[in-house]
């Protein structure tokens, strides 16, 4: 008997994260890359995830009692999250990326944290997204995109 692979690393952004909790376009593809996949992320995921969560709640996309059972689930979820701190390198790359491609503040971090990723592996890393923005700064940069948001119109 062989030992089972080990489960392959990801970067994921929060906007392809929070499609594991609410259901919306991309949510199926999310939850089928996100079972395949462990979560390497930036330090401000769980911040970003429930900003986001909690906009969806104060417009009545989501009622408090889902709210709350999605709350549960994101705590027990971000055990198993691998987060990638704000160093002086990750802060010094984002800048960079805010003035040559106009990014807004996180989607550059973001990037600026999976390219540091990657030059501290020595490897590529799937890049999960469902930015529409982050997506094409991302791709100018090098990473590895896997979009994940709405299918492109024709």
């Amino acid at each position: 008997m062989t030992p089972a692979e080990p489960t392959p690393w990801a970067y994921v952004d929060t906007s392809t994260l929070v499609k594991r909790y609410v259901r919306e376009e991309g949510s199926l593809r999310a939850l089928a890359l996100l079972r395949r996949l462990r979560v390497l992320s930036s330090a401000l995921l769980p911040i970003e995830t429930l900003a986001a969560l909690r906009r969806r709640r104060n417009t009545g996309d989501l009622s408090e009692r889902d709210f709350a059972g999605i709350l549960a689930d994101v705590q027990r979820d971000r055990q198993r999250w691998e987060l990638v701190e704000l160093t002086q390198q990750v802060l010094a790359r984002a800048e960079e990326l805010l003035h040559a491609e106009g990014l807004r503040t996180l989607d550059a971090l973001h990037i600026a944290s999976a390219l540091e990723l990657e030059r501290a592996l020595g490897e590529k890393l799937p890049f999960l997204t469902s930015d529409v923005r982050q997506r094409t700064a991302a791709q100018r940069a090098g990473l590895q995109v896997v979009w994940v948001g709405a299918a492109p119109s024709s």
